[in-house]
């Protein structure tokens, strides 16, 4: 386009429109120059642009056909999977002579959602001595959202994909005065009944389970870079975030939760698996102290015994904590009688199932080419 005889004679309207015609060519030119660059790639032969898939989110925001078109599938009775929260009679003004045959049923589901606030009068006393006492808040009362709504904002973060400035945005929309700030406050705030949860699924299927399947893939955490450990089997799945990807990591993790490390027979016969000096061992075993309730108490005890100084191979004193990890997660009871499925490919080589190998009892190791239903294991690791 040609430029205007004289831009400082242009109101701000004709300025504003000016402006977008020039960015709306600067975008077409954009266009048409990587248009270009693809067809002179693919007439020189390289690589074309790539072919980048929308994200999960895109596909989970779509909606789905619950039969595909053309067919029907036959549907149970609808009664019986639902729970009746209201039943309402109709009557209808019949002539007289007319016989009341009885009534026919009709399910109408229906979804209630509106703001409900609650104002709390808490009474308030004072002791003679000065003291006061304020009624408590009822059970499930947290702040100033009620659980029903931080239900809601979880099911709609996590399970709906819902983003934070959408959730306020609905929320919002509802009547519920709400910012930002106090959405991400509920998503990430006061979850330790989340993460007890999540810890005890871990004990109870490392305490019961028959066989368990362990893998880790690179993940990232507060935009480092870290590695995301699996634990699982049919009847449950846990995962675990960590920034290291060692046997000494995997050992902490299967302890699931526990933070004590002991010195008993097990932890002792690890030591002596991973070919311990002689000499470490007798006064591991030989000192009065077995069990240390964190990994600051286990490193001075290390101290104390001179253990820390050695500079021999392999390095004492990350054998010796392997050890008591061991030894901590068999004190507690946990992988008693459970086998451990692991996969090894050539290139993961220091995945799970190699931090372990040689070293940890039941241990399997199947590669991803071979089933260890259908082959048995690979390698089998003999108990220390």
């Amino acid at each position: 386009m040609s430029p205007p005889p004289d831009i400082d004679a242009l109101c701000a309207a004709e300025l504003k429109s000016l402006v977008l015609q020039l960015l709306e060519e600067v975008a077409q030119l954009r266009r048409t120059i990587a248009a270009q660059r693809d067809e002179i790639a693919r007439l020189k032969g390289g690589p074309g642009r790539p072919n980048i898939k929308p994200s999960g989110m895109d596909k989970a925001t779509e909606p789905q056909l619950a039969d595909p078109p053309g067919e029907h599938r036959r549907r149970g009775r609808t009664r019986t999977k639902l729970t009746i929260h209201e039943e309402r009679t109709l009557k209808v003004d019949a002539p007289p002579g007319w016989r009341f045959k009885g009534y026919a049923g009709f399910l109408v589901q229906d979804l209630l959602i509106r703001p409900h606030v609650t104002h709390f009068r808490r009474e308030c006393w004072q002791a003679p001595d000065g003291k006061t006492v304020m009624a408590a808040l009822p059970e499930g009362v947290d702040g100033h959202f009620g659980p029903e709504l931080r239900r809601f904002v979880l099911a709609q973060y996590h399970q709906g994909q819902v983003t934070a400035p959408r959730l306020v945005a609905l929320l919002r929309g509802l009547g519920i005065l709400i910012s930002k700030r106090q959405i991400v406050r509920l998503l990430i705030a006061g979850k330790q009944s989340f993460l007890d949860e999540a810890r005890g699924v871990l004990r109870a299927g490392l305490t019961n389970a028959a066989w368990i399947t362990v893998d880790d893939t690179g993940a990232r955490h507060k935009a480092k870079n870290g590695f995301c450990t699996q634990i699982g089997n049919a009847q449950f799945t846990w995962f675990g975030t960590t920034g290291s990807k060692s046997r000494l990591n995997f050992l902490a993790l299967l302890r699931a939760g526990h933070g004590d490390y002991v010195v008993n027979k097990e932890a002792l016969a690890y030591m002596r698996a991973r070919a311990l000096a002689g000499p470490v061992i007798a006064s591991l075993s030989e000192h009065a102290d077995r069990v240390f309730a964190d990994r600051a108490a286990w490193d001075a005890h290390l101290d104390r015994l001179g253990i820390c100084a050695l500079k021999v191979n392999p390095d004492p004193t990350l054998i010796a904590t392997e050890g008591a990890l061991w030894g901590s997660l068999k004190a507690h009871g946990l992988l008693a009688d459970t086998v451990i499925v692991s996969d090894v490919t050539p290139a993961n080589s220091i995945s799970v199932s190699m931090v372990c190998a040689g070293s940890m009892p039941n241990v399997w190791f199947t590669s991803s080419m071979r089933s260890p239903m259908r082959n048995g294991p690979r390698n089998a690791a003999s108990a220390p």
